[in-house]
Formats: structure tokens, sequence, C-alpha cells
């Protein structure tokens, strides 16, 4: 990681996430994944690092780490463990939404406990009802004795029950409409979260995702004044695909590794004969270099727009194109990511389909498969075919 790209002490904060990747997560991984248990040994390792808080900026007691610094980050992680890197993703579009739109006295002082304490959040946007569509709510905010109450009934809550806060999504009062949204900062000890359902999926197992009837009690200080609408289309959303792509990246670079080895090891074994394998490695190769570039030049395209709203390429919340751009990248390294490692799978043969053994890709291939659901790519595609409608520029 060059200094010029992402800062010296971004810099730093990628050699200490390298660090809790190679020595804690990958040693976890399997366990992990086998068990359908949160990665508590990683997370606590990333909370040890002060890498929870590293995208807050450095005057408020971060580090200010930029989003081409946090992909790089959550693409160390996702290498080693996926699960682990998916929740340092969802974590970080947590905070990013809160440092970039939370401007009350209530909001800076609870980041500020977040900085200190080294907080872990999660978020609620989904609900049962709204058929997926986490720019709808069917649930309300009501004022009850000066505190701000709402209850959610979430299909899916990422590692809610290991919170330190849950941010959720709902109508501003009772009588708004579906679309007229904030969001809203709950601490855990204001939560009360009824399980609903189990959590056993074919992968990313370790985010420990089942569905609750969230019942929570906040301070009103902690409703975001910006309508989610801008947070959403500003912030969470690119933020949120940028760090799921990169997690999805190292997915890939896992994949890639051990096809790779696979292929010397065959070479090694019969000097000057080309390995069957090696004309599929160069190919996979292609594949993982277009999606290193998207993640990469996605990132850096939200730098630029975060910079220059004016931009009129990017402009953010209204440019069409960025909005375009961000669910392309979704879509586009969430079909990348199984084939690459789909294609690793056929360069290992049964070693790679084997569970055991060091080229076993079965982890890998099962995490690969839930970045096409997470937000289905075709609710995804369905929106980029409206926005293409009205669209005119280049993207």
């Amino acid at each position: 990681m060059s200094v010029s790209a992402v800062g010296v002490l971004e810099g730093d904060a990628v050699e200490r996430a390298t660090r809790v990747a190679a020595d804690v997560a990958a040693l976890w991984a399997d366990e992990v994944d086998r068990d359908a248990r949160f990665p508590v040994e990683a997370v606590d390792a990333l909370r040890g690092a002060a890498l929870l808080s590293c995208a807050v900026p450095r005057h408020r007691g971060g580090e200010g780490a930029s989003l081409p610094a946090l992909c790089r980050m959550a693409r160390i992680l996702g290498h080693h463990c996926a699960a682990t890197g998916m929740v340092f993703a969802m974590h970080q579009s947590q905070v990013m939404s809160l440092v970039r739109h939370g401007d009350s006295a209530a909001m800076r002082d609870f980041v500020d406990a977040a900085v200190g304490a080294q907080y872990l959040l999660a978020s609620a946007t989904t609900e049962v009802g709204i058929g997926g569509d986490v720019r709808r709510s069917s649930c309300a905010i009501e004022m009850v004795a000066g505190r701000a109450t709402v209850s959610k009934n979430a299909p899916v809550i990422s590692y809610g029950e290991y919170a330190d806060a849950v941010l959720v999504t709902a109508r501003r009062t009772p009588d708004s409409p579906a679309s007229d949204q904030v969001l809203v900062v709950c601490r855990r000890s204001d939560v009360e979260l009824e399980p609903t359902g189990a959590w056993n999926t074919l992968g990313l197992r370790g985010t420990c995702s089942p569905g609750f009837a969230l019942h929570a009690s906040t301070e009103p200080g902690l409703i975001c004044t910006d309508p989610y609408s801008e947070i959403s289309s500003e912030t969470m959303l690119p933020v949120s695909h940028c760090l799921w792509s990169a997690v999805w990246l190292g997915i890939a670079d896992a994949a890639m590794d051990k096809a790779r080895r696979f292929v010397q090891s065959a070479g090694r074994r019969d000097p000057g004969v080309v390995p069957p394998g090696a004309l599929r490695l160069a190919e996979s190769a292609a594949a993982h270099q277009q999606m290193v570039d998207l993640v990469d030049s996605a990132a850096v395209r939200f730098e630029r727009a975060a910079r220059d709203p004016d931009d009129t390429v990017v402009r953010v919340p209204n440019g069409v194109g960025f909005a375009l751009a961000m669910n392309n990248l979704k879509v586009s390294t969430s079909n990348l990511v199984v084939d690459i490692v789909g294609q690793a799978m056929l360069i290992c043969g049964i070693a790679g389909y084997r569970e055991d053994g060091k080229y076993s890709l079965g982890r890998h291939l099962r995490d690969a498969y839930g970045a096409r659901i997470m937000v289905n790519n075709d609710r995804i595609t369905a929106n980029s075919a409206q926005l293409a409608l009205a669209y005119r520029g280049a993207l």
C-alpha cells in the first residue's frame, strides 16, 4: 500500500488490519463457518487495534481513514475470514453515515463515546412486509414521555446481538408516508431484541444475521437530521457497495492464491510441461484484475464525490451517473467473485472440492454465493433500469 494512495496513518491502519487478519481471523475462520458463530476473537482484535473507529476524522479521535483505505482493510480481512470482513464492512458503513450526517450535539457525543469504547455498530434497515425495499418503512418513530420509540419486525439484523448500538430506519412520524424515513441510533442498552428465526445459511455464516422483533427507546437527539434518502444515496449505499465488494475481492484473492499454488505445484512436479490448469489460471487472473480495478476505481469515485459535490459527473446526491456506477459495482463484483472461485475449483479439481486440505475452496464458494443476494441483484438491476431511462451522461 503506497503512502500516496492512502496516507501514512492510513497505511498504519492497513498494517494493523493485516496483522488482525493473519494472526487472528485466519485462525478461527473455519470454526466460525462450521459453527455459524460470531467471529468474536477477530472483532475483539479489531477493537483492540482501534480499527473500529479508524474512519472517524482525526480531530474527533479517529484516524480519518479514506474509503480506499477501508476497502483495502476489508479486502485483507475478507481474504482470511469473509464473515469478519463483512462485519467490518457493515460496521464502517454505519460509522461513515454518522460521521457525515450526525451533526446534533447528542450525535457528536455518541460518536465520541463510540471512539473511546470502540463500539460495534449494526443496522436494521430491512423490514418484514416492504418487499426488501430499504427506502420504505412500515414502522414509525413515536414520541413517548420525551423518548423516541420504535418497534420493527426486521427479517435480518447482522450481528445484532453482539453490537453496542443499532441504527434503525423508520418513518419520521406515524403519519408520515413510507418513503419519509429517518435514521435513529439506539444504544444496545435501549434495545430489546426478540429472535424471530435462526441463522443457518450456506455462507457468511459468522455474520449471525437472524430476524428480530426490535423494540427501542432512545433520546430524540439521536435521530439524524438528514432524511434517510440523503444518507442512503450520499453515504450508506455507495460506501456499503464499495466495502462489500472489497470483502468479495478478498474471497477472490484467497481462491486465486490457492489456484496459483496448485498450478505451481503441478509445474514443479513435471518441469518443462505447462500444467493443465495454467491456461484457466491466466483467464481467471484477467477476471480478478477486472474486479480489482472495479473496487479501486469505485472507492476513488466516492472520494471524488465527497470532496467535490458539484462535480457534474458524480454529483451527490442527485448524480444519476454516480448511483448507476455504484449499482453496477455491486452487481458486477458479486458475479465476478462467484466466477473466479468457480474457476479456481476447476483448476484445483478434487483437491478444491474437498472440505479438507490446503486447496479446499468450499467455504470461499459458499461465501461467494452470498454476494448476489445481499440486496438481491435483481432488485438492484431493476433500479438501474429506471435510472438508465433518465440518464443522458457517461459513467
